[in-house]
């Protein structure tokens, strides 16, 4: 229950004001019969009272209207009911002026933090660590105890976050391959419509905006380097929460258009734990706790230029986390795979203005904030929306529903072919719908150990069905739109590998049905040595993570993605003949797995089997017909066989799929030259350097091209570039 924060005599007073009325009208009419003339007299001392007003704001008012109020009605009665009656006429004033605002000047500021538990956090009793700026904001907003996310993995929980619905839905079960269908209504969308001037600022490559959460913003700081098709350093594709802070405040100190909304994402916390100094020495035994501190650091560099902007009291603020982290519980050392309340459970933060500072104990979902934003910004709800508002919560009143706890995690069967996980919580019961279900009492066991389902049959049973509801009432109608394919960029399948995301395919959601699959508690030993060989191949050390993938074969012997990930680690290592072998024997356990067909063909390549790689690549591109690269090297295929309109045909693909594909577009041009088309060579590689300007290769054919068309001055430039670092 909400801890209660206003006298009863107030309660309903916060958002209607036509209740509101009624019930100053109750309390008023006995006392005075010259309501009409003071309650106008009042009104205008308000007017002056700005909406969203801070402390001193509402005390400057109710000091007027209690004056008003005195020099009105001296006669009638005695100065301690004028005092009792004017706090109660002043509160009502300025709440009206809050409900009346069209549209409200107040802004939005959502600040999520990445792989963050509750529990580690001193606002929510952990002892052990310095988080002094959320706790301070916890603190002077109100505090939810008891908030879940429905996945275990950032990108569909914030895709669930800006759509307040769930990924049965949203269709966003996952981390690749998906990107937010196009049609979708967001929270900034909704907010840039009614105009707001709306940006973000992304801490990971898992939110690049290919993934189609940058919808509705007007600004999408995402810009990672993604490379090449080789190793893929960290450094490239997680940024630091400084740098993220850095390009917010930028942005904030620049733009003038009020009122905004802004997103920060904060990626820190997520594994792996390399917190800077200072953070690193303080907790060099708990690195996921320096990680925090390190970012709760940056929440309070933020705060600091809210307030110098004048925003920081004015501003509607959302902190909250989109899953937490298992730290070993239940054998998962980080997120993803379970559907335990250790990934589930996150912290939640609303600050809004005028709103009194509490701790809600209520059981709340991630996906009731789109929703709860809406209804303080009197905006309606579209009809999507599957949370519910919180906003009576916030304001200290009882809510009418409770939210439908429910979470996923499908990774166990998108990328191994083993079960889904569903689970339904409420009123302290957690019910996990998986080959053998389970059963907890979290208020007694919180930590998910004693599984009931052999002594609570009929509860499991009633809180089974209610699930199997919920999925029917949120999966999506037919022809409702699907989740749409995200382009298929290796570069960036790597990036998410590189963070510990096994980026294979081994089935789809809708092969899922009616099928007896391995249940995901008896795997995760070979995924926590996948998760592991991942990590070892990503810093070079290969022999490691072939042992490590060899020990996971010996358990899953017909798993696609271990055969994969061995085939990757021999193409790293440049043993080609061993990564075909091994991607060949992929695509024999799964065919249609695009990426092997990719990467058979570039060993292939290697190799120097044009012929298969050829097939390959063909191959690949009937899988997934957004895989930019794969045209590409199509391309290169058929350049070495000098079928050179072929080439021409491929490469042209290649950037149809991918307009600012520069290596293309220099591929093009080169051929161009080749064929004697100086002119069609020109323009492509005008627009190579166009996108990447430190493109040396094409500045010097660029210079070719220009020779050949008698330009020598714009020649002798290019070939000057060309030269320079």
């Amino acid at each position: 229950m909400a801890t209660q924060r206003i006298p009863s005599v107030l309660e309903g007073m916060w958002f209607a004001p036509q209740i509101r009325l009624q019930r100053i009208g109750q309390i008023v009419r006995p006392i005075y019969r010259g309501l009409h003339f003071t309650l106008t007299a009042l009104s205008a001392a308000a007017a002056s009272s700005p909406p969203f007003g801070g402390a001193e704001d509402r005390a400057a008012t109710a000091n007027r209207c209690h004056c008003v109020l005195q020099s009105s009605t001296k006669s009638v009665v005695n100065i301690s009911s004028v005092k009792t009656l004017s706090a109660i006429i002043a509160l009502f004033l300025l709440n009206l002026r809050f409900a009346a605002a069209e549209p409200p000047a107040v802004s939005v500021v959502l600040i999520t933090i990445d792989t963050l538990r509750p529990d580690h956090l001193g606002c929510y009793g952990y002892a052990p660590i310095q988080t002094p700026n959320i706790d301070q904001f916890a603190l002077a907003g109100v505090k939810f105890t008891q908030a879940y996310t429905p996945v275990p993995l950032t990108l569909p929980a914030h895709a669930a976050l800006f759509t307040g619905a769930f990924p049965l839905t949203t269709g966003m079960h996952d981390f690749s391959g998906n990107k937010l269908p196009s049609s979708t209504i967001t929270l900034a969308k909704i907010l840039r419509d009614n105009g707001y001037t709306t940006a973000a600022f992304i801490g990971s490559a898992v939110l690049d905006s290919r993934f189609g959460l940058n919808q509705g913003f007007a600004t999408y700081f995402d810009h990672f380097e993604l490379g090449g098709l080789e190793e893929v350093h960290l450094d490239a594709i997680e940024r630091r929460g400084d740098r993220v802070v850095d390009e917010a405040l930028k942005w904030l100190r620049l733009n003038t258009n009020l009122p905004i909304f802004l997103w920060v994402h904060l990626y820190d916390p997520h594994a792996p734990y390399n917190p800077p100094e200072p953070y690193a020495g303080r907790y060099r035994a708990r690195p996921y706790d320096g990680e925090i501190a390190f970012a709760d650091a940056q929440v309070g560099r933020l705060f600091a230029g809210l307030k110098q902007e004048g925003l920081l009291e004015k501003s509607l603020i959302v902190l909250v986390s989109d899953h937490g982290e298992s730290l070993g519980e239940h054998g998962e050392k980080t997120h993803g795979f379970f559907v335990y309340n250790s990934t589930l459970h996150i912290p939640l933060v609303f600050k809004i203005p005028g709103a009194v500072p509490g701790v809600v104990q209520e059981e709340v979902s991630l996906v009731d904030v789109m929703p709860t934003v809406l209804q303080a910004l009197k905006f309606p709800l579209p009809a999507g929306v599957q949370g519910r508002s919180l906003l009576s919560l916030v304001v200290g009143r009882p809510a009418e529903d409770a939210s439908n706890l429910y979470a996923e995690s499908y990774p166990p069967f998108l990328h191994f072919g083993w079960n889904f996980l569903r689970s339904l919580q409420r009123d302290g019961l957690k019910y996990i719908d998986t080959t053998r279900p389970e059963l907890y009492d979290t208020r007694t066991d919180p930590k998910e150990l004693n599984n009931l389902i052999g002594t609570r049959q009929a509860v499991a049973q009633g809180m089974g069905e209610r699930l199997h509801r919920l999925v029917r009432r949120f999966a999506p109608a037919a022809g409702a739109p699907a989740a749409e394919n995200a382009p298929s960029d290796p570069a960036l399948l790597e990036s998410l590998k590189s963070l510990g995301y096994v980026a294979v395919s081994a089935g789809s959601v809708e092969d899922a049905s009616g099928k007896s699959l391995p249940d995901p508690k008896d795997c995760i030993r070979v995924y926590e040595l996948v998760s592991a060989a991942l990590a070892d191949g990503q810093r070079g050390r290969h022999q490691e993570s072939l042992h490590e993938l060899q020990e996971a074969e010996k358990a899953d012997p017909n798993s696609a993605t271990v055969r994969f990930l061995l085939a990757r680690d021999y193409y790293q290592m440049k043993d080609f003949p061993r990564a075909a072998e091994h991607f060949q024997s992929t695509l024999s356990l799964n065919p249609k797995n695009s990426v092997a067909a990719y990467y058979l063909g570039l060993s292939r390549l290697a190799i120097g089997d044009l012929e298969v790689a050829e097939g390959s690549f063909r191959r690949a591109l009937e899988l997934d017909s957004a895989n930019f690269s794969a045209a590409f090297n199509l391309g290169v295929v058929y350049t070495r066989q000098h079928r050179s309109e072929a080439a021409v045909q491929a490469f042209q693909h290649a950037v149809e799929i991918l307009p600012d594909y520069a290596e293309a577009h220099e591929a093009l041009g080169e051929l161009y030259l080749y064929l004697n088309r100086p002119y069609d060579a020109a323009r492509e590689l005008e627009r190579a350097v166009a996108i990447v300007p430190k493109m040396a290769k094409a500045h010097y054919h660029l210079g070719r091209a220009y020779a050949a068309l008698g330009l020598q001055e714009k020649a002798r430039k290019e070939f000057k570039r060309a030269k320079e670092p």
